[in-house]
């Protein structure tokens, strides 16, 4: 049986990513790509469906003495965690080099005091458990190696000799003081030899120079500056570095309500997620990453506008077909297990919007544009001028009726906003007056059919009742001001009708709006834009509270999940969320301007008394 969500730390090499369990066993990965078939499933299994253990053999057998703690590198996915045990310490240092283009694990084992048995299980099973390999000894020349293989995949793995057991392969050794052992996994496509073995040391230090000095080119407010640090770490992390594609998270199917059938893959680029992960780093100073995720969006969406998705593959594949796994049970026996996500086949209206504003947050950083993003860009809006009116599927993917949903309606006002002011600002050129009067005609819409007079708040749908929690991205958006009555309204029919347990549900399931069973955990980026309007709004101190709350609810190493379950003090959902991480980002450096704002007010308090006293 899988661990707790948040007993899992993320190491990758920004090809894909692995999830390290607290017991020192790698439960899910996925080889080369993130959204290629796992290698190691025991995350929506158990052993059976692939995992590599590497711990003491003191701690399989839960011997009194036997403690463990961890943490990153700072700075980096280099993860060590420290074991000790009755007969010594040990450090396991676990990361995936970066920069080479090959697909490697290192685990290497650094004995710290005493001597410490070790234990290695290794259980590969290809093809989300489906494929058991077929394994060999190669003889090497200064170590040793085994090769499995099965199909289109190949593994090799160097290090103490393994021999087989039960369908795995493990191996014991010892570790004292002062001595390093180094195992390394390398995948490669069958049909080739096997790459030659790494330097493990050179390879260590050069992944763990470039991971600090990509983050070395921001700076953070003081104020959660630890967690803020770590989540632009995490955005990096899930941005495939040759595609310049930003997935939404590393996992497929771990379900958003344990046992639910909420479990959806989560392995691709939503164009919405991609284009507010494009925002936040951009704020942040990492302006080459831009250019890579500009390319990539020019990339997909180059067509027909018509035809332009909410989502996509890694290096902009349209078909992201959705099926059931049977191979694996799902986590902790919550199924199904899907592969693909049948949502790329859902219009979807507020992409539009979000995208126009990345792009435009890229303009204004780097002062052109490229290529042919603004005709592209021009396309997108001409599909957008004749399709505006259409009701959609919502930036919650509601598998239920069509509908005018008011978010989407927003993002269509911000659509048309953006492209008039590339023109009125950036010099570019349009239909600028079209664009203005439709920009002011969704707005007319949006006021007289999204808002509810009587509640004074604004609506899920048009037509409805019930509110939404994407509707605190309407102040993101520019639509309104933070502090404006209409928004102050609405926050509060959302505080009364979607907090539970202190945090946010995205919407109400119980009202059917979505098509499927209700019920689902408190959804954690929405409560970062509860957290970043109370910060624009004036609520500093509520936010603050929040914020507080919120970044309490990372594991041991700053990472998040989708939701989090109050009641069992677990994070649920796929993970690490890009969206959570971002929405972390979003509302620190909210609460950074307002608390700067608050200084800045009460500095000039005295001098004003002062004044009035001469």
């Amino acid at each position: 049986m899988a661990l707790h969500v948040e007993d899992y730390a993320l190491i990758g090499d920004c090809h894909t990513g692995a999830l390290v369990g607290l017991d020192g066993s790698i439960d899910w990965l996925c080889l080369p790509r993130f959204d290629s078939a796992s290698t190691f499933g025991a995350l929506l299994g158990d052993e059976d469906h692939g995992r590599w253990l590497v711990a003491p053999r003191a701690s399989l057998h839960g011997d009194e003495g036997v403690s463990s703690s961890r943490s990153y590198v700072e700075d980096t996915f280099t993860l060590v965690t420290r074991w000790v045990t009755p007969t010594g310490e040990v450090d396991v240092i676990d990361l995936m080099p970066h920069g080479d283009r090959r697909a490697d694990v290192v685990r290497r084992v650094v004995g710290v005091s005493g001597t410490v048995d070790m234990h290695q299980e290794l259980r590969i099973r290809f093809d989300y458990g489906a494929a058991l390999p077929w394994l060999r000894q190669v003889p090497e020349e200064g170590g040793n190696a085994v090769v499995a293989v099965a199909g289109p995949d190949a593994i090799v793995i160097r290090g103490p000799v393994l021999r087989a057991e039960d369908h795995a392969h493990v191996s014991d050794f010892s570790v004292s003081a002062g001595e390093t052992v180094d195992i390394a996994l390398t995948w490669y496509p069958a049909h080739r030899s096997a790459p030659a073995p790494l330097n493990v040391s050179k390879r260590i230090r050069e992944t763990e120079r470039w991971w600090q000095s990509w983050a070395s080119t921001t700076a953070v407010a003081p104020q959660y500056s630890e967690a803020v640090r770590r989540s632009l770490l995490v955005l990096r992390a899930l941005t495939h570095e040759d595609t310049g594609g930003i997935v939404a998270a590393a996992t497929t199917s771990v379900p958003e309500e344990f046992g639910g059938q909420r479990n959806w893959d989560y392995r691709y680029v939503w164009l919405r997620d991609a284009s507010l992960t494009l925002h936040v780093l951009l704020d942040h100073g990492f302006e080459a990453e831009a250019d890579p995720w500009r390319r990539w969006l020019l990339r997909a969406i180059a067509g027909d506008p018509a035809d332009v998705q909410i989502m996509y593959g890694l290096s902009g594949e349209r078909r992201l077909n959705e099926y059931v796994v049977d191979s694996l049970p799902g986590y902790d026996g919550a199924s199904p297990v899907r592969v693909g996500n049948g949502a790329f086949t859902q219009y979807q209206g507020d992409v539009f919007g979000e995208v126009m504003l990345a792009l435009e947050r890229a303009r204004e950083t780097q002062g052109e544009e490229m290529d042919f993003s603004w005709p592209l860009q021009r396309a997108l809006m001409t599909f957008v001028e004749n399709n505006w009116q259409r009701p959609d599927n919502g930036i919650w993917e509601i598998r239920g009726p069509l509908r005018h949903f008011t978010h989407s309606r927003v993002m269509l006002w911000a659509a048309f906003d953006c492209a008039a002011r590339a023109v009125r600002e950036f010099g570019l050129d349009g239909p600028v007056e079209r664009w203005e009067r439709m920009r002011d005609l969704v707005r007319e819409e949006i006021e007289t059919q999204g808002f509810d007079p009587v509640r004074g708040t604004y609506t899920q749908y048009y037509g409805g009742s019930t509110v939404d929690a994407s509707l605190l991205q309407m102040v993101q958006a520019g639509y309104i001001e933070a502090d404006d009555p209409r928004m102050l309204g609405t926050v509060a029919a959302i505080e009364e009708d979607l907090l539970e347990d202190g945090l946010l549900l995205r919407y109400r399931t119980e009202s059917g709006v979505d098509g499927l069973p209700e019920g689902e955990n408190p959804f954690l980026a929405c409560s970062f834009w509860l957290a970043e309007q109370y910060a624009r709004s004036g609520r500093l101190a509520d936010a603050t509270e929040l914020m507080d709350r919120l970044v309490g609810y990372s594991n041991d190493v700053g990472l998040l999940s989708e939701e989090y379950a109050v009641g069992d003090a677990r994070q649920a959902g796929n993970t690490p969320q890009a969206f959570s991480h971002l929405s972390l980002v979003r509302a620190a450096d909210a609460i950074a301007e307002a608390t700067a704002r608050a200084n800045t007010a009460s500095e000039a308090e005295p001098e004003k008394q002062q004044s009035v006293s001469l």
